[in-house]
């Protein structure tokens, strides 16, 4: 969990690391609102950071399950193939920024044979993570994207229509 700097003193660590503000960020590349979110970040929020605050803030991206390809993944674009032909273009797309197609693809693959203890609901090499984060993204409230946490705490003032201006204003504000 993301620990406020004025609480540094409740932060043990056997070297010393700068305690920064931290933004978390939980988005859905299948949702709208997150990528608008996610672009206003990227193109204002991102840039301000590095200017501004560099060694005060850290984002935090808490990715859910393709911002700029999203609509081909969409219920009406899938019906009419299997889950490993969705895996298949989902592997296709992550090589087009520098994933491991192959690799990729092995890891979402699902077996059309019962595991050796006969089960049947197998899944995939990543669905315990996708469990974990799932499970940690209950722990700390987040049920619908997009949502921003500041320092471990929703921030709810913090909508997907936020503009750069006022993230800048926020930042000025909760920043120290």
């Amino acid at each position: 969990m993301a620990l406020a700097p004025k609480f540094a003193g409740q932060k043990f660590s056997a070297a010393a690391t700068p305690t920064l503000h931290t933004l978390e960020l939980y988005l859905d590349y299948v949702c709208p609102f997150s990528a608008k979110m996610f672009d206003t970040i990227y193109t204002s929020v991102i840039p301000l950071i590095k200017q501004k605050y560099p060694s005060k803030v850290q984002i935090l991206f808490r990715q859910q399950a393709l911002f700029d390809d999203a609509k081909s993944y969409y219920d009406v674009n899938l019906v009419n193939e299997t889950r490993n032909q969705t895996y298949e273009r989902l592997s296709k797309l992550g090589a087009t920024v520098g994933l491991d197609e192959k690799e990729m693809l092995k890891l979402l693959w699902i077996n059309d044979k019962p595991a050796e203890d006969g089960s049947l609901n197998t899944g995939n090499a990543v669905t315990n993570d996708l469990k974990v984060l799932v499970k940690m993204n209950r722990l700390v409230g987040v049920h619908v994207t997009p949502t921003v946490l500041f320092d471990g705490v929703v921030e709810n003032s913090i909508s997907s229509s936020f503009t750069g201006d006022q993230w800048a204003e926020w930042l000025e504000k909760n920043v120290a």
